[in-house]
This record gives C-alpha cells, structure tokens and sequence, in this order.
C-alpha cells in the first residue's frame, strides 16, 4: 500500500527538520525520512565539536515555529561582540551599538537539531520516520515521487525535498547539477578548556596561512576554528592533544588566553558547491543539497534555515491559493527567492576569502583601510553588523517573527 503525502522531507537535520515545522499545524500531510537519530542530550555532556553561530534571524525562525525553547533548555552561548583583525587593522562590533541584546548564539548542531525534531512531534500533520534508510527513489517529472524504505515502506509525495546533505542522493537522483570546487584548505576544529570565565565574544584573525576564530561555548570553554593547507592540518591531527595545546599556544593571540586542556580535534576540507538550479517539477532543494558555502563567517546553517522559512512559505500559500504543490511555477517562487540571495552570500565569503588571504601589498593596504574605515563609520559598521545577524535584505516571514499559519 503506497503512503501518500503532499511532502516528504528527505534529512531530519537542522534544515529538514526546519522545513517540518513550518509546515506544522497545517493541513498538508508531511512527513520526514532520517536514518540516524541525533543521540539524547544530557548537561553533564561534553560540547560536541559541531557548532553553529546562529543569526538572530535563525533564531527568529526557530522561535517562530517552536523550537527555540528546546534550545535553551538544553545549552547555548550568546555572544554581543565580534572582533575581526589582521596584522595592522582591526575592529570590534558590539550588539549595544544597534540596541541588540546579543549578535547571535553558538549552539551546538545535535541541540538545534533535538530541538526542531521534538517540536514537529508535537504536530498532527507530521510524521517522522527514523531510524530509516532509502532503498529506491522512484523520480517522473509531472507525477508525485515515488519512495521505498527499507522497512518496506512506500511513500508517495507531490513535493520530495531534499535536506540530505551536500553529497545528496534525492539531488543525484533526480539529475540537478552542482558547480563545485575545492578551495584547497582544510578547517581544524578544535575543542579547548580555557583560564577565562563565560565569554560573550567571538573572534576571527586573518595570516597568510588561514583564518583563525574563536568561538565561545558555555562555561570556560571554546571552540577554535583553525585554517591551514591540507598537510599542515594533517601533522597538527597527528600530535597528542598536549602537543597539540602546545601548537595552538604558540600559534594564537594572547587573547585567546591560558588553555588548561584540548579536549577535541576534528577537520574538514573547504569546498564550495552550488546547485544549478534548485527545483524540478515535484522536487526541490534545502541547504547543503542546495548549496556548500566557505564556513568563514558562519553563514552555512544561516543560509538554510532561511531556505526551510521561505520554501514553508511558498507551499502553504500555494496550497492555501489551492494551486499544485509540486507544480514547477510553484517551485520556481522559492528557488526565486533564495538562488540569487545565497548566490550573493557565496560571493561575498569568497571575496572575503580571497582578499584577505591575499599577500600582494596593494590588496594588503586596501584590506587595512577597510577595516579602519569599518571602524570609524558607524553607519556601515551597524549595517555589517546587521547584514552578519541576518536583519538585511528581503527575508522570509518566519525570519522577521511572522507566523506563516
């Protein structure tokens, strides 16, 4: 017996499970497909090394559609100034200087993702299937998708979104190309102990070498972000965590302060990866399926979210006009409104990228003035502050704490 659904949600993470919700309480059928249950937090846990920088329009969605109390139930880190320097300028943003309480959050990914998936429990209209794993997906344009599970299972939907990741199987599937590439780069994460009590800043400094960034956790600990070449990264793995410390010690700002302990080390290459298009009849594309972006300034989760708020939007005020949900003029409307927007925050992070890992004197003096202009212009300065908190521009309703049912 085929299931009909009018959504069928492929990935239950942070983006999937985003769209879920705000969906919930409607009266479309939905349901979302996960293969690995995030594992049950606990406050005496360690911090896990995955951790996002949520933007306060992040955490508007999140409120918006009921989760953001799970959060804070469970553990999370606002911050109300950022610090950006380099060897000769530098400037400091501060969340009073725009009557903000914080710029944004560090949460852990698994606590964002327990949170949205407990929420759209509670909906009549949702149902989650996990643990489950995909045998087949059955694709024609024009007719709804057809999937099997591995339980047997045969799901049919009007609309397959696909929220499973960069590498994405529904994307593969359904024959949407990607633009890709490699920035030739690895991300050290690394998970420390400081001497400093709770800190309410995050930070990034640029070298020749890479980035390096701070984030703070709860507590007196941190996670550090550390960008390097591939083979550097690659000794700095292989060290013991003391060594390690060692590394880190010599190569940070003192700002940093006294690290009493590493307590975790992870790494991923950087690529940059973009759908050529986000939608086909009955199919569409959310987050990292849709689009990788250099994690420099935090923005890939930002980015997501703001897909799963906008694609909700567009499918209840499409089933509400009584208008085909998976018809491509549907459809079409969000990748609309989401493919030039994060096209745009690609290219600013590359730009970003490529500027200031850049030794050519001119570009150097040009960098510098930037920020001692940042510094000094408050106007643009705020302007930064609340295109990086995710206040600018058009956004979605979930976004601006406008329910959308």
């Amino acid at each position: 017996m085929k299931e009909k659904f009018d959504v069928v949600i492929v990935g239950g993470g942070m983006v999937g499970a985003a769209v879920a919700c705000s969906l919930g309480g409607s009266l479309l059928k939905v349901a979302v497909i996960e293969s690995s249950p995030p594992l049950p937090f606990a406050p005496d846990q360690p911090h896990d090394l995955r951790v996002s920088a949520l933007s306060i329009a992040s955490k508007n969605i999140l409120e918006t559609v009921g989760a953001w109390q799970g959060v804070i139930n469970r553990r999370f880190c606002p911050f109300r100034r950022m610090r950006v320097w380099e060897t000769t300028g530098d400037t400091e943003f501060c969340s009073d200087d725009i009557d903000y309480p914080e710029l944004g959050y560090i949460v852990e990914n698994r606590i964002t993702q327990l949170a949205l998936l407990d929420r759209l429990q509670e909906f009549d209209n949702v149902e989650l299937i996990c643990p489950v794993g995909i045998k087949k997906i059955n694709y024609v344009a024009g007719k709804p998708s057809e999937l099997e599970l591995e339980d047997g299972r045969i799901l049919s939907a009007k609309v397959l979104v696909a929220a499973d990741g960069g590498q994405s199987k529904v994307r593969q599937t359904v024959g949407l190309g990607v633009t890709s590439w490699d920035y030739k780069q690895h991300a050290m994460v690394i998970y420390i102990e400081t001497a400093y009590g709770q800190q309410d800043i995050t930070w990034q400094r640029f070298l020749p070498s890479g980035p390096q960034a701070f984030l703070p956790l709860t507590g007196n600990y941190g996670s550090i972000v550390w960008y390097n070449s591939p083979d550097e990264v690659s000794r700095l793995k292989s060290l013991s965590l003391e060594a390690l410390k060692d590394e880190l010690v010599a190569a940070f700002p003192a700002c940093l302060g006294k690290v009493n302990r590493v307590l975790g080390v992870a790494s991923f290459p950087l690529k940059r990866q973009h759908a050529q298009n986000y939608v086909k009849p009955g199919v569409v594309l959310v987050g990292d399926a849709a689009h990788m972006i250099n994690p420099l300034a935090g923005q890939g989760v930002n980015i997501g979210l703001l897909d799963a708020a906008a694609l909700g939007e567009v499918l209840l005020d499409a089933a509400k006009k009584g208008l085909e949900l998976g018809d491509l003029s549907v459809l079409k409307h969000y990748e609309q409104l989401r493919r030039n927007e994060n096209l745009k925050m690609m290219t600013v992070m590359d730009i970003f990228y490529q500027v200031f890992s850049n030794e050519i004197l001119p570009v150097k003096l040009i960098r510098n003035l930037g920020l001692g202009l940042a510094e000094r212009i408050l106007p643009a300065k705020n302007k930064v502050m609340r295109s990086a908190m995710g206040l600018e521009g058009k956004l979605p309703k979930l976004a601006r704490g406008e329910r959308i049912i």
